[in-house]
């Protein structure tokens, strides 16, 4: 202590040298950054789960409506007749090529000289569970992920 400061001065000019000669974070610092990334990570990764699925939906909503199209167009052009198979990225059905990681398996029921034919789709993508179904006009997508579960009906 120098001559004329006072025992309040001097703590404080040693407290001052302790805070400056200190390099690194605390323990009580770093637990609470955890903490703050954890709350922020368990929001965003369920939101973002969510919309991988939706954009799955989506892709899948989009082929099985370009598909009707096909199949009517088809069935104009083939006296009421529609086709059946499977179209994939790599093999597509009928000038049909579904998006990237998307199958869709049409199945026509025909009945020659009738009005009474018919067609189904389901597409699946290869990145979820879920799976998407046109029949009779209603597309109908189904899911085991705890995020979106049930049926979700798009038209």
């Amino acid at each position: 202590m120098k001559t004329g400061e006072s025992i309040s001065e001097s703590s404080a000019r040693a407290a001052l040298a302790m805070l400056s000669h200190r390099k690194g974070f605390t323990l009580i610092e770093v637990l609470i950054v955890c903490v703050v990334i954890g709350a922020l990570a368990a929001v965003a990764i369920p939101r973002y789960t969510g919309a991988k699925e939706r954009a799955y939906a989506a892709a899948m909503t989009a082929d099985l409506h370009t598909v009707a199209i096909y199949e009517e167009q088809f069935a104009a052009e083939n006296h009421g007749q529609y086709f059946s198979g499977t179209a994939t990225n790599d093999s597509p059905l009928d000038g049909f090529v579904p998006s990237k990681d998307v199958t869709v398996i049409l199945t026509a029921f025909n009945i020659l000289g009738s009005q009474l034919a018919d067609w189904t789709a389901l597409a699946r993508h290869g990145q979820t569970t879920e799976s998407c179904e046109l029949r009779s006009g209603v597309i109908t997508c189904t899911t085991d992920n705890a995020l979106t579960t049930g049926w979700i009906s798009v038209n």
